[in-house]
């Protein structure tokens, strides 16, 4: 996760509340249709861009289903990767312009839930996990995905942190690493391991119901879920490098 969200309370020494009404007094003060445009920092476009690349991902994702032309395919897989670039660099940027806000962090976790929450889940959907149960399961890791992200933003100053503001550990897996799967999702597709090649590995098990019902699921759909359950863990703790 972009360690913007910790300048972004730390900025200055300033307490969380202090620059949030710092943050609201500034657009307060601006007025006109786009001033909202206009109080963009630089790391606030950077943040935008992750999001362009998740929906361009989702887009293109959309684009397979309809075409089957595996070049859309190839595309959707790989704008998280650009996504994930644009989410390290951010922070980066908050930093060294001195430009963080409450507003940025608040940018940078939505952006984040649609890079490496929806469109993940997306392409698992694009590339064989099309059951009841696997949308379920999808469904499931992205509505983890959106309260760990709250639950950052809501508890970020109760996590210890070193002389500069930075916290000592992540509670729960951060959501960027679901591009892990979206790394296997890229294996399988190069492999033609996907619905409409040779299917996607390890088959599925029926848990009620006839063969091909809504009791059916794919068992790597279980990693998805496996992955949800760890980012919403709050005894689960990934130091920061």
């Amino acid at each position: 996760m972009s360690q913007r969200k910790n300048a972004a309370n730390h900025l200055n020494g300033r307490s969380m509340e202090e620059s949030k009404a710092a943050a609201l007094q500034e657009y307060q003060d601006t007025e006109g249709h786009f001033s909202l445009v206009r109080n963009f920092r630089l790391a606030d476009l950077i943040t935008i861009s992750n999001g362009v690349c998740a929906s361009l991902s989702i887009f293109m994702s959309a684009k397979y289903l309809v075409t089957d032309d595996e070049d859309y395919l190839w595309s959707a897989l790989m704008f998280p990767y650009a996504g994930l670039m644009f989410d390290f660099l951010d922070g980066k940027v908050a930093r060294w312009r001195n430009e963080s806000s409450m507003l940025g962090q608040e940018l940078d976790s939505l952006a984040d839930l649609i890079s490496f929450g929806v469109a993940p889940a997306l392409l698992a959907f694009v590339v064989g996990l099309r059951t009841y149960l696997d949308t379920v399961v999808l469904t499931g890791f992205i509505c983890c995905g959106l309260a760990r992200l709250a639950r950052f933003n809501a508890t970020v100053a109760l996590i210890p942190k070193d002389a500069k503001g930075k916290a000592n550990y992540f509670e729960g897996l951060p959501i960027p690493s679901s591009l892990a799967l979206v790394a296997v999702l890229t294996y399988w597709t190069k492999m033609g391991w996907i619905e409409g090649r040779e299917g996607v590995p390890f088959g599925m098990v029926t848990l009620w119901g006839p063969k091909g019902g809504d009791g059916e699921m794919h068992i790597a759909s279980v990693v998805f879920g496996l992955l949800a359950a760890a980012m919403v863990s709050k005894t689960l703790r990934i130091p920061k490098i």
